[in-house]
Order: structure tokens, then C-alpha cells, then sequence
């Protein structure tokens, strides 16, 4: 059980209504919450979830349409997206409560201040290395448009500029990182046929890809809501169109790939995870055609290039920068 339901679990004599979970972990809170349904962002949770608890969670950007006495927020790590989150549940709360849980690690401290625009909040408990808050949404806010709350801005391309849409919780939001970067430089000679974008986030490969390769049919895959949401954004701000799926992971990719590219996340909340880009190192074989390319950008201390030579093929380094490099492998 995450620590955070465990908290939760220690007052559920407060949960005992139609609730709202959002965001939660993919354990068996739902179970021990007859009357709770939930909302989940990231597809691997969601289905997990989905496959025990049918019906009971519900997979997007927004709350969805089923009505709440009370709502609980599992803290997620970007702050713009907690002030989303909270401000999407505190408009569908009038004079009802509204709960936040979090790590202490994670910031639910400085968090918690965030309750202070919708009432009084108090601190409920703080067990497992985390907290529980409570405020009564006394001043509701009129609900968020998601899309106001993107962060525009134009790339300088050598085919023109790129213009990228990023929304609050979205990997390097409003931002190019340092990774990506680095690996639009080196975009050329890729085979023709389908291009996948393994972690899309705002969608600034795939949207590059699809412009630089317009023959190609290109995918962008994430797992997490937001990134499907603003990659699609991008994409329609450039006149561009590719399928965007949300997936938890290379197993969720179509099969026949000519190309995968990706600069894979690493990060999953306030904890650092290998597990993604080591699994679609595994398993890109799987989804590549014969002499199909794998291209990356990774960190420059990890340790990639023996696992991709296991089970792809050889490994070549085609440049390192900054702290990163860009790995190229063909299936066998």
C-alpha cells in the first residue's frame, strides 16, 4: 500500500461518501473505499486500476462528469499543476471539503499553502513520512480552462520555427531541455515508414518529425494525460497531423516501426526510475522492422550502451554534449 492511501486509511472514518480520488497509486485504496471513485493522468496506474477496479476510475486531463461530496489530492510534483488540480476540484466544491496528501519530500508543506486561496486549512495527520490536509472551500474559483494555461513558445529549426505548446505538469514545461536539444541536431537520415516518439511530452520531436519527414507516418506515445493533451496542441499549432497515443510504455506502441526516437524520462513524481527506458531497450526489438533504428538521448553516466548492444545490435555514440549523448542502434 503507498504511504500516502496508509495515511488516508488512518481517517477513513472521514471518507466514508461519494469521494473523489485524484491522482491516486495504483493499490488498493478503491478497496477499502466503497463509496470513492477515482481520477488518474498516467495510463500505466489507470490501467492497473481499471483492471481491478472497473469502472471506478476515470482517465484524462479533467475530474470528468460524476458528482463528489468531497475530494482528495494525491500532490503531484509540479507546482503549476497542483494549482490546476486544486483549483478543478475546488470549483466542483462549493462549501464542501477538500482534501490534500503528499511526501514530505514531495514539498506538501509549501503545498498545503496553496489551500489557502479556497478557505483555512489544517493539518489532519502526518504519519509515514506524510501529510494529510483539510480546508472547506469557503471561496470557490470559477474552474481552470486547461488550455489558458499553456506556455507558448517558438524554436528556431533549420526547416523554420517550431511552435511548442506546454501544459502545467508536462516534462520541461515551457521549456527545451538540455536532452532534447541536443538530439533535434541530429535528426538526419532516418529510415522512411513509421516514426515513433517514445515519451512525446510536449510533443517537440514528433511534431519536428513529422514536419522534417511529412511522407513519414509518425506517433507520438506517453503515459501521462498532459503530455498526450500538449502534443496534440503542438501538433495543431504547426498545421501538423501524427497519432497520439497514451500508453504505459513501449508494450503500448504499434509493431512495423522504422524509427523510434526518444529522449525517455527518468522521473516519476519526487523518485527517479529506470524501469521505462531499460524496458524499450528490451523490448524495441520487438516493435522495430528488421534494420529498424533506435535513436536517444540519455545522460551521459548511464549506462546504455551494453544493454541496447544485448538486445538490439551495436551501439554507436553519434556526438556528447552538455552531459548527454545521442546513442544510434539498428535491430538485427
Amino acid at each position: 500500500m503507498d504511504p500516502r492511501s496508509e495515511v488516508l486509511l488512518r481517517q477513513a472514518g472521514l471518507f466514508g461518501g461519494e469521494l473523489l480520488l485524484a491522482g491516486l497509486p495504483a493499490d488498493d485504496l478503491l478497496g477499502h473505499l466503497p463509496q470513492a471513485h477515482g481520477w488518474s493522468w498516467h495510463a500505466g496506474e489507470q490501467a492497473q486500476l481499471a483492471a481491478r477496479f472497473a469502472g471506478r476510475c476515470y482517465f484524462g486531463v479533467e475530474p470528468g462528469a460524476r458528482a463528489c461530496e468531497a475530494a482528495v489530492l494525491f500532490l503531484p510534483k509540479s507546482r503549476e499543476l497542483t494549482d490546476y488540480l486544486l483549483a478543478s476540484l475546488a470549483a466542483r466544491l462549493p462549501g464542501a471539503l477538500l482534501y490534500l496528501v503528499g511526501e514530505k519530500r514531495a514539498g506538501i508543506e509549501r503545498a498545503a499553502k496553496q489551500l489557502t486561496a479556497f478557505g483555512s486549512p489544517r493539518k489532519l495527520d502526518s504519519a509515514r513520512h506524510c501529510q494529510l490536509w483539510q480546508v472547506r472551500v469557503d471561496t470557490p474559483p470559477t474552474a481552470p480552462v486547461l488550455e489558458s494555461l499553456a506556455r507558448h513558445y517558438s524554436l528556431p529549426l533549420s526547416d523554420g520555427e517550431l511552435q511548442v505548446v506546454s501544459l502545467p505538469g508536462v516534462f520541461s514545461h515551457g521549456r527545451l531541455d538540455v536532452g532534447s536539444a541536443l538530439l533535434l541536431q541530429h535528426l538526419d537520415d532516418l529510415p522512411s515508414g513509421h516514426l515513433l516518439d517514445f515519451g512525446c511530452g510536449a510533443g517537440v520531436l514528433g511534431a519536428t518529425l513529422k514536419r522534417r519527414y511529412p511522407s513519414s507516418q509518425v506517433t507520438l506515445l506517453d503515459v501521462d494525460a498532459f503530455a498526450v493533451a500538449s502534443s496534440r496542441l503542438t501538433l495543431a499549432a504547426n498545421g501538423l497531423e501524427a497519432n497520439v497515443i497514451a500508453g504505459d510504455g513501449i508494450d503500448a506502441a504499434p509493431s512495423g516501426l522504422s524509427a523510434i526516437l526518444s529522449n525517455p524520462p527518468f522521473h516519476q513524481g519526487v523518485h527517479t526510475h529506470y524501469q521505462a527506458t531499460e524496458h524499450l531497450l528490451r523490448q524495441a526489438r520487438v516493435h522495430l522492422l528488421p534494420q529498424g533504428e533506435l535513436r536517444l538521448v540519455a545522460n551521459s553516466f548511464l549506462k546504455y550502451p551494453p544493454l541496447i548492444e544485448t538486445h538490439l545490435g551495436p551501439c554507436q555514440t553519434l556526438t556528447e554534449a552538455n552531459g548527454f549523448r545521442i546513442y544510434r542502434a539498428r535491430a538485427r
